[in-house]
């Protein structure tokens, strides 16, 4: 018989379903927008504005070094604040309403002709739009520690019990997860004309887009605050205010809190590294380059994400009540190495539908471990509350996410630096993008028997040279894709060519003709957008195999992790009995 068959989970300790969806819809912010920006930010940085990926990944370490370092200091004080509203709930109204405005934002990059005439050159004009990205996103991420510092240690809080608390980080995960199947499908819609523009590209879409995203979060914050509950606040509001380096020093001598995060980091830190090459691979490996026709697959993954988190939580509490907490985190860690494995034959251009196959296993994987993780943080603040007399959930969470972040800082360094080693070419996308987007405004205008149509063909070929003068560039950089770069530069020159055959006719007499060859040229636009066949190996090896090698390293660890269920149901008696005695005892 396992342990768990002993423990009942007592109806006073049970969460409501209302309290549950409203905790769980929180989850919104720290997985899904969390995930929309440290993903998007960086490809839509690289492939629509034609910044250097190495470059943002380092613009993208700052600003979560800085939420790090912000989250112990949010921790602490949300454990000693004390309001008529409790200690953790004003926060998610305030911090709620920040996360929607800086993430509008940062999105607001300021770019085209004007703006870049105020740089004396290129390069000056590229380091402004960093520099801001770095602004906004340094803002964004502050605003999400404020919300979501205080929102873990709620989650510990709203129930004692050692199943219940992993129902509650279920819910968590899900939702967020639900949400975050948005991030693909964001990527789509700013893709689309409606969005980005007759002549724009996803940078501008994206600007859009994200206003609908603040529209749907700003009455949400308002929903936290007023539906969730703080139970733990009657007892903490009269516990003793502690001091900051004090409750450092607590987290940082518990050897099963650090047992524990070492697992966490671990896997994180190593799916983190890679995490950003998954869409390079959809696009410019299964789809050849073709950002629109890699859009559709990228939001069926991310709807795939989702339904299979719902599969996964309902799996999950089954799983953790029969074998227990750290058995079924070893289940979670190995479906994440499965998953990477099946990668090797799963990246299949002739089938890239297959890729929803590693979709489903890391997924499943991936909800089971980060929410057992954050489940396991509430039994270690049970075990310091024994040993302290404190609950001190906000500096718990604060320090296991200062961990993680710090870990995810180093790998957005790590990710621009492999990206940087793949010699993946960005120059090459926005050079592309720009052809596109000028062809795009000419077809408008042809179709509208507009003569202006033949202006934006002129320009056009101008982005055709220029192109083809980067792919002869690049052929004598790179010997070892030589063939493929001299392929694409005499591609480019006959795309150049043969706009301008078209822009030498007459737009007034042969509108249609125009018009016919300029979509001619349309499509073979993809074709220019290829990769070199040593980028897209590295890109492959590297996403694959980072992973697992951390999978492997993360289950040895594991084997030292010492809480089990029953000293975690031990140590709930012993506090219950504590606190009984406590609630006895006449006031002096």
């Amino acid at each position: 018989m396992n342990a768990s068959d002993h423990h009942h989970t007592a109806a006073v300790d049970r969460v409501s379903w209302s309290q549950l969806i409203a905790y769980g819809f929180g989850g919104v912010v720290p997985i899904a927008l969390f995930n929309i920006a440290g993903q998007l930010m960086g490809l839509i940085g690289n492939i629509g504005l034609g910044l250097s990926a190495f470059w943002l990944g380092v613009a993208l370490i700052i600003p979560r070094l800085w939420d790090a370092l912000f989250d112990p200091l949010m921790g602490h004080f949300s454990d000693n604040v004390r309001t008529p509203w409790g200690r953790r709930r004003p926060f998610l109204l305030i911090g709620g309403i920040a996360v929607a405005l800086s993430f509008v934002l940062m999105w607001w990059v300021p770019k085209g002709p004007a703006v870049q005439a105020w740089f004396g050159s290129p390069e000056a004009y590229s380091w402004f739009q960093i520099g801001y990205i770095l602004f906004g996103l340094i803002l964004f991420f502050t605003a999400c520690t404020i919300f979501e510092i205080p929102h873990g240690a709620l989650g510990m809080e709203m129930s004692p019990d050692y199943h219940e608390r992993t129902r509650l980080f279920s819910a968590k995960s899900f939702l967020g997860n639900l949400f975050a199947m948005g991030t693909p499908w964001l990527f789509a819609l700013a893709n689309l004309e409606c969005f980005k523009g007759v002549g724009g590209n996803e940078s501008d879409g994206m600007r859009w887009v994200s206003m609908l995203v603040a529209a749907f979060l700003i009455p949400m914050s308002f929903w936290w605050f007023l539906a969730c509950r703080e139970p733990g606040f009657e007892a903490a509001k009269t516990q003793k205010r502690t001091r900051f380096w004090s409750d450092m020093r607590d987290a940082s001598r518990n050897r099963t809190f650090l047992r524990l995060v070492a697992i966490i980091f671990t896997l994180a830190t190593g799916f983190n590294f890679v995490s950003l090459q998954a869409y390079y691979i959809i696009i410019f490996y299964l789809y050849g380059g073709d950002k629109t026709a890699a859009g559709p697959l990228l939001g069926i993954t991310g709807t795939v994400w989702a339904v299979t988190g719902l599969v996964a939580v309902l799996f999950l509490n089954g799983l953790s009540r029969n074998f227990g907490k750290t058995r079924t985190l070893a289940i979670a860690i190995m479906l994440m190495f499965c998953a990477q494995a099946s990668k090797i034959f799963c990246y299949n251009p002739k089938l890239p539908y297959l890729v929803v196959i590693p979709t489903i296993l890391l997924s499943a994987g991936m909800l089971m471990f980060f929410t057992l993780g954050s489940s396991m943080l509430g039994d270690i603040c049970d075990e310091e509350e024994l040993k302290t007399n404190l609950r001190s959930e906000g500096i718990y969470c604060s320090v296991y996410w200062w961990f993680i972040k710090m870990g995810i800082a180093f790998a957005s360094f790590v990710t621009g630096a492999l990206i940087l080693f793949t010699q993946f070419d960005q120059k090459q996308t926005t050079g592309v993008d720009a052809l596109a987007g000028r062809i795009n405004v000419a077809v408008r205008a042809m179709e509208k028997s507009e003569a202006a149509g033949i202006k934006p063909i002129a320009e056009a070929v101008q982005s055709a040279d220029e192109l083809a003068v980067h792919f002869s560039a690049e052929a004598a950089k790179h010997s070892a894709s030589r063939e493929h770069y001299l392929r694409l530069a005499g591609e480019s020159a006959g795309v150049g060519d043969r706009l301008k055959e078209l822009a030498a006719k007459e737009p007034l007499r042969d509108a249609a003709g125009i018009t016919s060859g300029l979509k001619a040229v349309q499509g073979k636009l993809p074709e220019l957008s290829a990769q070199p066949p040593l980028t897209l190996l590295r890109l492959r090896a590297t996403e694959i195999g980072l992973p697992m090698l951390l999978c492997l390293l993360s289950l040895w660890l594991l084997k030292f992790y010492p809480l089990t269920e029953e000293r975690a149901y031990e140590i709930k008696e012993i506090l219950k009995a504590r606190r009984k005695s406590h609630d006895e005892q006449p006031n002096p």
